[in-house]
C-alpha cells in the first residue's frame, strides 16, 4: 500500500486514541490534530479542554504520531453558536452537534488537514463509509447503542470521500479493550456528555448568559394556568424535569410535560401524563433537506427514520417532497417530534440524509 497520510481528530477521548491507533497499525502516516472550539469561558469548571488536550497529547505520545492543535472557536461562533441562539430565541430546540459536524468538523477541519497535505480525516465516531458506483454512502455502525450516523446526516460526497471512520465496525467495549492493551491512559475515560461548550454544567443558566428571561404562564391545552415558566427558550417538547409543578387539581398524580408553546403569548403548553395525546402526532413536516446522495430518494418507498437521536428507527413514508421541504407520515404516532431538532431518514442501514423538524406551535 502506498503510504496515505491521514489527520485524526484527537478529542482526548478514548474514541479518536483508538482511531489513530487503528490507522498507524494498518500502515498510514497518521497526524493528530486537536480542536479547539470554545473560548468563553474555557477557564471554569464545566470546560475540560485543557485537560483533553493533555490526554490527546498523551495518547499520541504513546502510539507514536505528531499532534498539534488548532484553534476553530471563531468559526464555531459563527458558524454554529450563532445559529444555536438564534434558534432558541425563537423557541425551537437546535441540534448543534448535527451543524458542527457539518461546518467546522467536516469542513474547516477536513479544509485545514488538505492544506496540511493530507489525503483524508479520520474521526473517532461510530459510523462507516461505503463507496457503490463512484457514489459515497453512509452506513450505521456495527454497535447500534453507539451508532452516530444520526450527526453526520448533512456530509456531502466531497466530505464523506475524504472520511475515515475506524470503529465504524467495532463495539465500544472492544474500543476500551484495544485501548487498554495499547496502554492508553484514556481507556477507561468517561465518554464527553452535551454540547462541548456547554458541558455538563446547569443549561438554563448558560443559556441565560446570552438570552434574556421572559417569564410567563404555564397552561394546559384548555387554558387553565398551572405554573409559571421562566422563558419559553429554556424549555423544550417532552421535557419533564425543572417545570416546578407538582400533580394536577384531579389528583391523578401523573407528571407533567411540555407539549407546546405560544410565542405570541407567552405560553407555555404543559400537559399531564407521558402518553397525553398532544405529545403524539403520526406526521412532521421538515424544512432544509440535504440528502447524501445529492438526490432526493423516492417517494413510493418505505423508510425508517429517528426525530432524536436516541430513538428507534421508526416506519415511515415521505408523503410529499418538494424542494427544500418534505412531508412524512409515520406508521406509529412519534412522541415529543420538537421543531428544531432533526429527522433522519434511513434505507436499512444506509442514511440517506435529512432535515429539520418544522411545525407550528399550539395556538393555545
Amino acid at each position: 500500500m502506498t503510504e496515505r497520510r491521514v489527520v485524526v481528530g484527537m478529542s482526548g477521548g478514548v474514541d479518536s486514541a483508538v482511531s489513530a491507533l487503528l490507522l498507524k497499525q494498518q500502515g498510514y502516516e497518521v497526524m493528530g490534530l486537536f480542536m479547539k472550539n470554545w473560548e468563553d469561558d474555557d477557564d471554569d469548571e464545566y470546560c475540560s479542554s485543557r485537560e483533553d488536550l493533555i490526554d490527546a497529547v498523551s495518547v499520541a505520545d504513546v502510539i507514536g504520531i505528531p499532534i498539534e492543535a488548532v484553534n476553530f472557536a471563531k468559526e464555531y461562533k459563527d458558524r454554529v453558536f450563532s445559529y444555536f441562539l438564534r434558534e432558541y430565541e425563537a423557541g425551537r430546540t437546535p441540534n448543534p452537534d448535527i451543524l458542527c459536524n457539518s461546518e467546522i468538523k467536516f469542513k474547516a477541519f477536513l479544509d485545514h488537514a488538505m492544506r496540511l497535505g493530507a489525503d483524508a480525516i479520520a474521526m473517532g465516531h461510530y459510523a462507516q463509509v461505503r463507496e457503490v458506483d463512484g457514489r459515497y454512502q453512509l452506513l450505521k455502525a456495527a454497535d447500534g447503542s453507539k451508532d452516530q450516523s444520526y450527526f453526520l446526516h448533512r456530509l456531502n460526497q466531497g466530505q464523506l470521500s475524504k472520511s475515515i471512520f475506524p470503529l465504524g465496525a467495532l463495539l465500544k467495549t472492544e474500543v476500551r479493550e484495544i485501548a487498554r492493551k495499547h496502554g492508553l491512559a484514556n481507556h477507561a475515560k468517561r465518554d464527553s456528555t452535551g454540547i462541548c461548550f456547554i458541558g455538563e454544567r446547569p443549561f438554563r443558566e448558560f443559556l441565560n448568559r446570552y438570552l434574556p428571561t421572559q417569564p410567563g404562564d404555564m397552561v394546559t391545552p384548555e387554558g387553565n394556568k398551572v405554573g409559571r415558566h421562566q422563558g419559553l427558550a429554556f424549555y423544550t417538547i417532552g421535557q419533564r424535569q425543572g417545570l416546578g409543578i407538582g400533580g394536577g387539581k384531579d389528583s391523578s398524580g401523573e407528571p407533567w410535560f411540555v407539549a407546546g408553546k405560544n410565542m405570541a403569548n407567552n405560553r407555555l403548553i404543559v400537559v399531564q401524563g407521558h402518553d397525553h395525546p398532544a405529545l403524539l402526532t403520526p406526521h412532521l413536516d421538515a424544512i432544509d433537506l440535504h440528502w447524501i446522495s445529492g438526490h432526493a430518494p423516492d417517494t413510493d418507498n418505505d423508510y425508517a427514520a429517528k426525530t432524536r437521536y436516541r430513538q428507534h428507527d421508526a416506519a415511515c413514508r415521505i408523503t410529499a417532497l418538494s424542494g427544500d421541504t418534505a412531508a412524512f407520515d409515520f406508521c406509529e404516532p412519534q412522541w415529543a417530534v420538537t421543531p428544531g431538532q432533526s429527522v433522519v431518514i434511513y434505507d436499512g442501514e444506509v442514511c440517506l440524509g435529512g432535515g429539520v423538524i418544522n411545525g407550528k406551535f399550539s395556538a393555545n
